[in-house]
């Protein structure tokens, strides 16, 4: 920090404030929340099942990826070993063995500090929301107002916790980097995106293959409601809602919110250097550094003021626009202080002139979200006619419902793609003026800005998305405790809206992650033109997609996002088949169907369990080695080829397996609602399979490729300077790189293979 204005220092320490309050301002939620009541003594053992169920899931995901994690460490250390430090290391540490030093033991301890981070805060928030869920059923007893503050509240604790860690982790990098800080916070931003995956693949494996399979034998079979204790997967599934939804999503967002302003500070960085002098000069315009992690401070407080609004009565009874009421308070409080910070920072050092881009470049990221939030919700809602059309297809049977729920979700995510791509052209026109020697690099650095903006309200996303399993979860314990017909529907309402809730945060997560690898993507192309130039080789400043290796990678990259959704959903399909071999077992056990005795629901947890646990390593490496094998094989143009295939059919297939698994949820709901024959017709019966079906889309395969987009982006972020370095144009490739290659590609076979092997029944 020690080329920065008295503003700017005091600016850093002051976001550093904010992020600490942030997290303090979490767990005092978390104290309030612990105070309630927590019901009857059969709500607090239906509750006990389910908290023992998760914390026993996650303890249990840890010591699976621990040792990964740990290997990890070592080799990002090593890595700078390899590749000499950047100019910019070498200038903040005074010498290039100074420099390595600290680049290594940086590098590990940021990966360290991301991993942690983002585990610790998918791991809380998964607690809280374990504690939440049956004081939200005992507050339901008293009123609709104190139920859906109680579920809200928990869902800020992570929300809080996941803006906060954010924060900290970012400052404290740049305070002790400076502008060497891109070289430690690859590394951190590639901890929590690897946490994130492991979070959503388990989770989502975990939770849809408890729900599948309670769905399919205990509403289609044996015509039982949704959380009947009879049912012995009804336990697994609650605690899936919380290992899927709450730690999952959590984690998800928490390495978008990472990401985006690693890629804003390496961009930032690069833009600042060339505006001010020349490029390497060791002359900077700070302003592009310091605005973007201003801009998270300023989103923590707003996030902060808008939670406190959020509260409705007994006679409106719409937890939707009392939430929505603290999103857009919140949003336009980022804005007016988005403005502020323009109006006293953003003044050109050579005109004085103020500099309004970035601020339209952030706003235009706050209108990606509110778009992106409608699109998602007019897609999903059981209130807009595309539900209602896949509603009236179950009239006609199973086929028909699910060829209406594809339709729906190809659809949808054409008009995501519309928006994303509007959102970036927008950067395109607010930088449309810029001198064509830093027009590349501010374009994308606009793109990095609408990242955050996008991402501002996280704390607000992350309340509103937590809030729908917790509310499902309260909702299963009343059904299963017998709760007073008052309090049930207090519950069946705010479930309603959870569903809701839930579907939009999802759409709100896929458009954040396209835009953080966009922005990444960016980071990846002036990355790799500094090594080249310090190496006195021809920058590369455009990928030509007419190369037959990078038409290859392009190929490879495209192809990447159908290999994963293939594992995960099979994975959850074999996971649901023990399942529904488990529950049709049970239901034969002498008085189980009368309620005399309980069923086993710790086996089904445990076959939930072995499931998610089995595919964590393979898909781990899976998305850790294809982009090593494209790059040292084809060479950095086509590993960026390969790079713009992933976020093209990722953010395609994400999109569209969220909004039609969304869809075919709320169909079946509209029908259970007492429409089109209600529960146990016909309709019902099409709409149950329709949904199950679209489980593991929106659940598992499609969050999975927001976290798997991203690791693939940072880790060809962390190995291109070792291929520019290792594979020089004209040369033909060495042994030690062909053997390598080929270990390499025996452990993506075995990894494939692996995922794609059944579960061992002996130690389910």
């Amino acid at each position: 920090m020690q080329s920065l204005t008295t503003f700017e220092t005091s600016a850093v320490w002051l976001v550093l404030l904010i992020s600490v309050l942030g997290i303090g301002y979490a767990f005092w939620l978390r104290s309030q929340i612990m105070i309630q009541d927590k019901g009857t003594d059969r709500m607090q053992e239906v509750w006990g099942f389910i908290k023992a169920g998760a914390n026993a899931y996650l303890s249990q995901q840890f010591r699976t990826i621990v040792i990964l994690i740990g290997v990890l460490t070592f080799v990002l250390a090593a890595s700078v070993l390899i590749v000499p430090p950047t100019q910019e290391a070498i200038e903040r540490f005074g010498s290039e063995q100074a420099a390595t030093t600290a680049v290594a033991i940086g590098r590990a301890v940021a990966f360290l500090m991301g991993s942690i981070f983002s585990y610790t805060v998918g791991f809380v928030g998964m607690n809280v929301a374990v504690e939440g869920n049956v004081r939200v059923a005992a507050a339901s007893r008293v009123g609709y107002n104190p139920a859906m503050q109680t579920a809200y509240k928990s869902g800020t604790v992570t929300g809080m916790l996941t803006v906060g860690l954010g924060l900290l982790g970012g400052t404290l990098i740049f305070m002790v980097f400076g502008i060497a800080a891109p070289d430690a916070l690859l590394g951190f931003g590639f901890g929590g995106s690897l946490i994130a995956l492991f979070m959503r693949v388990g989770g989502g494996i975990y939770t849809k293959a408890a729900d599948v399979g309670a769905d399919l034998v205990g509403k289609v079979e044996a015509g039982l409601e949704e959380d009947d204790p009879r049912n012995a997967a009804v336990i697994a599934d609650l605690v899936g809602d919380n290992v899927g939804d709450c730690a999952g999503m959590a984690a998800d967002v928490f390495e978008s919110f990472e990401v985006t302003i690693v890629s804003a500070l390496i961009l930032g960085l690069v833009l600042g250097d060339v505006s001010r002098g020349g490029l390497g000069d060791g002359l900077y315009d700070m302003r592009f550094v310091i605005f973007p992690l201003i801009l998270r401070g300023i989103g923590v407080i707003a996030s902060v003021l808008g939670n406190f609004v959020v509260k409705t009565d007994e006679k409106k009874r719409n937890a939707m626009a009392a939430m929505n009421k603290g999103f857009y308070l919140a949003a336009a409080i980022a804005i007016i202080g988005f403005a502020i910070t323009t109006l006293l920072y953003m003044k050109d050092p050579n005109t004085g002139a103020l500099d309004w881009r970035p601020f339209w470049a952030t706003v235009a990221g706050i209108g990606l979200a509110i778009a992106l939030d409608k699109l998602t919700e007019y897609f999903t809602s059981h209130h807009k006619a595309p539900v209602k059309e896949v509603s009236d297809s179950s009239t006609s049977g199973s086929a028909t419902n699910i060829l209406s729920g594809l339709a729906l979700g190809m659809e949808s995510s054409v008009w995501a793609v519309v928006v994303i791509a509007l959102s970036i052209f927008t950067s395109v026109i607010i930088y449309a003026n810029e001198p064509a020697a830093t027009q590349f690099t501010a374009i994308l650095y606009g793109v990095a800005l609408t990242g955050i903006g996008m991402l501002t309200l996280t704390g607000n996303t992350i309340s509103m998305d937590s809030f729908g399993p917790i509310s499902d979860n309260a909702n299963g314990i009343g059904e299963m405790a017998g709760l007073e017909e008052s309090a049930r529907r207090v519950m069946d309402d705010l479930d309603a809206t959870g569903n809701t809730t839930k579907a939009v945060t999802k759409g709100i997560a896929i458009g954040s992650a396209v835009i953080a690898a966009v922005a990444l993507f960016g980071s990846y192309l002036t990355d790799v033109g500094k090594v080249q130039a310090s190496l006195g080789l021809a920058k590369l400043e455009t990928i030509n997609v007419a190369t037959p290796s990078v038409f290859i990678g392009l190929l490879i990259g495209g192809a990447v996002p159908f290999l994963f959704s293939s594992l995960t959903i099979r994975a959850v399909s074999r996971a649901a088949g023990e399942i529904v071999e488990e529950v049709r077992r049970q239901f034969k056990i002498p008085g189980l169907m009368e309620g005399k005795v309980l069923p086993d629901y710790a086996r089904a947890v445990s076959i939930s369990t072995t499931a998610a646990q089995k595919e964590l390593v393979s898909l781990g490496l899976i998305a850790v080695l294809v982009p090593v094998l494209v790059g040292f094989a084809l060479g950095v143009e086509a590993l960026g080829g390969f790079l713009a295939g992933i976020i093209l059919t990722g953010q395609l297939m994400a999109v569209f397996q969220s909004n039609a698994g969304g869809a075919w949820d709320n169909a079946k709901k509209f029908i259970e609602d007492g429409n089109l024959g209600g529960k146990h017709s016909e309709a019902h019966k099409a709409s149950v399979v329709g949904d199950t079906v679209g489980d593991p889309l929106k659940d598992t395969a499609g969050p999975a490729l927001n976290p798997m987009i991203k690791v693939i982006n940072l880790v060809s972020l962390i190995i291109a300077p070792l291929i520019v370095s290792l594979r020089l144009p004209g040369e033909p490739m060495g042994w030690g790189m062909v053997v390598t290659l080929l270990l390499a590609l025996v452990v993506l076979s075995w990894a494939i293979q692996k995922s794609k092997s059944s579960i061992d029944h002996q130690n389910v």
